[in-house]
């Protein structure tokens, strides 16, 4: 293994008794692929910083191999003092890099070079940031949260540009896909100190979770090691009445052990309030349509919500999907057709801008909207400690102001505030930003659990994956399709996932409209058979026959004393399972295909 050229060792770094930091490492070798992962607040980016040179440590050692370039992209990046964006990233060039190199990076991120960075919104200023940091190839690379503010298309680009490079990465971000397609070895940074896997991110979560049985196993023993001292010290007492002062002492240095023992972090428990049930349709839009500044952002689009969906939009930065958003929310009025609302709808929007979140009030005050102590959970009252403490925060931060939170607390306020409202809508906007993996474990459990209808608007592709039951995608010059499924179910139907705007595909429907022109309607346009015509009617009720079936044989296998007393019976019963489940998939799937094939000779007509 080849001598690392960036090394920190014993790194101890924060205030007051309890260390952000202790004893704290990182080894960084030629062309490693390190994914740094901890909890929001942990100190990751704190560490990357002192491994940048940025931040001095109070003990500990850094190294850095001589003649090593080293690159870092902070979350927050500066641009002031440059007259445009191609300035600032030639700025960052070598006398030996690429000159073009500059021109190119911004244009791939979607940036001319002659933006003024005064006038850049945040995701502008990441995107060129990032160029900046691409731009020398450096021998390392030290990314804090480099997809942050990217849309599908730059994450997907910035995937490929870096697994191409042969610089050293050092990335701490919440994107699981991401981490999995570059990690080769894992840093974790958990209650101030490191551990190292050698495997990537897709080992990661099963291997810290090993790391954390063996620990509360340890932490057992240590505590019936306690029982067992203070026992003799009460009953082994000679008769003289002379203690054994090195044991006293001994079981003082346990206790103490056990009494500063700092357990992981308390977990989150999301649970929605539920509000009383809504209509079976949840919303219907019919043929709806918006132009901006003589740009169609929506083109005559059309869907149907029903309640216990989950369903995703995306597309690019720019390309309208929080004004979709809004429209299917009945926020935003469509400039022709009608988006139609279900009965009993109750919503609760989480802002991917926390705007709702007023700097000046404090934590509590957020939590119960200024009305005391006690937040209102699922009709129960909570009170506000208890409820913070679930969303990871202290009880000391209770009066702390908004205003100092970190972007990833704020993002867990505004999650504490959604949750606490009844709902049976749930609309968010970009949940995933700034939130820890294990935040986003959790708020992927809530929404499987959540008993309602949930739309999400997200550029996360695993989140998408996980949560979501069908996804409608920017099909360029506003058109939007739904695809049933996740997000790489969709990626399977068209063949491709999302593409940057500018390059937006043209819609499949103007082709087919162009080859009918210079042929009989008849002859070019295509048509679904009378046999697919009647299977497409006829499938649904074969479908809910199959599942009747299969829940009554599931019904009698269930029988914990059937195959003993009738072996037969068993055999043959399991059999017919089998049969009514393949079945019952054959079906489901030409039933999908039909469908499918269907609405795309629809939109063509």
């Amino acid at each position: 293994m080849a001598p690392p050229i960036l090394l920190l060792q014993d790194i101890r770094q924060g205030f007051g008794q309890t260390p952000l930091l202790r004893d704290a490492g990182l080894a960084v070798g030629p062309g490693e692929r390190l994914a740094l992962v901890g909890r929001n607040g942990s100190g990751k980016s704190t560490l990357l910083k002192v491994a940048a040179g940025l931040v001095a440590p109070e003990s500990g050692t850094r190294f850095l191999q001589p003649g090593t370039t080293l690159r870092y992209l902070p979350q927050e990046p500066d641009l002031s003092g440059h007259a445009s964006t191609l300035s600032y990233v030639e700025a960052a060039l070598g006398p030996g890099d690429d000159p073009y190199r500059a021109r190119y990076l911004l244009e791939q991120l979607g940036l001319t070079g002659e933006e003024e960075p005064a006038r850049l919104s945040g995701g502008e200023a990441r995107r060129a940031a990032l160029a900046a940091v691409l731009a020398p190839s450096p021998d390392i690379l030290l990314l804090d949260e480099p997809t942050n503010h990217l849309d599908l298309p730059a994450i997907e680009w910035l995937e490929s540009e870096l697994a191409g490079m042969r610089a050293a990465l050092v990335l701490i971000s919440h994107d699981r896909r991401f981490l999995e397609s570059l990690s080769r070895a894992m840093v974790w940074l958990d209650r101030g100190t490191t551990r190292r896997l050698e495997q990537g991110f897709a080992h990661f979560e099963a291997w810290r979770d090993q790391v954390l049985e063996e620990e509360e196993r340890e932490h057992h023993k240590l505590a019936r090691q306690i029982v067992r001292e203070e026992h003799w010290l009460r009953y082994g007492v000679t008769a003289r009445r002379k203690r054994n002062m090195r044991r006293v002492g001994e079981l003082q240095d346990l206790r103490e052990k056990h009494r500063q023992r700092r357990g992981p972090q308390g977990g989150v428990r999301m649970a929605a309030s539920e509000a009383d049930g809504s209509g079976t349709l949840v919303v219907a839009a019919e043929g709806i349509s918006k132009t901006y500044g003589g740009r169609a952002v929506v083109r005559d689009f059309s869907t149907r919500i029903l309640r216990g969906d989950r369903v995703g939009i995306v597309g690019p930065n720019g390309a309208g999907k929080t004004t979709l958003l809004n429209m299917l929310t009945g926020v935003l009025a469509p400039d022709s057709g009608e988006v139609r609302l279900g009965t009993g709808i109750e919503m609760v929007t989480l802002d991917q801008r926390r705007a709702s979140l007023d700097d000046s009030m404090t934590l509590s005050d957020a939590l119960t909207e200024g009305r005391g102590d006690m937040v209102h959970v699922g009709g129960a009252p909570r009170h506000v400690v208890g409820y913070m403490k679930e969303f990871l925060f202290l009880p000391e931060q209770a009066r702390t102001p908004l205003g100092v939170l970190s972007g990833g607390e704020r993002a867990r306020v505004m999650l504490a505030r959604a949750m606490a409202r009844p709902s049976n809508l749930l609309v968010l906007d970009e949940p995933t930003n700034d939130l820890d993996l294990e935040t986003l474990d959790l708020l992927q459990e809530m929404i499987a659990d959540y008993p309602g209808t949930v739309m999400v608007v997200s550029h996360d592709r695993d989140f998408l994956d996980r949560v979501a039951t069908s996804v409608i995608a920017y099909e360029g010059d506003g058109r939007w399709q739904d695809y049933a499924g996740g997000y790489s179910d969709m990626v399977a139907q068209r063949g491709h996932g999302v593409r940057a705007r500018a390059s937006a595909p043209a819609p499949t429907a103007a082709p087919r409209r162009a080859a009918s022109a210079s042929a009989p309607p008849s002859a070019s346009r295509p048509r679904l058979s009378m046999a697919e015509m009647q299977a497409l009617k006829t499938l649904p009720g074969e479908m809910e026959k199959l599942n009747a079936e299969v829940a009554k044989l599931n019904e009698i296998l269930a029988d914990p004393q059937l195959y003993a007393r009738d072996p037969a019976r068993f055999a043959k019963a399991s059999e017919l399972l089998a049969g009514r489940q393949d079945a019952l998939a054959k079906a489901e799937e030409r039933w999908l295909e039909l469908e499918m094939r269907r609405e795309e000779i629809e939109a063509a007509s």
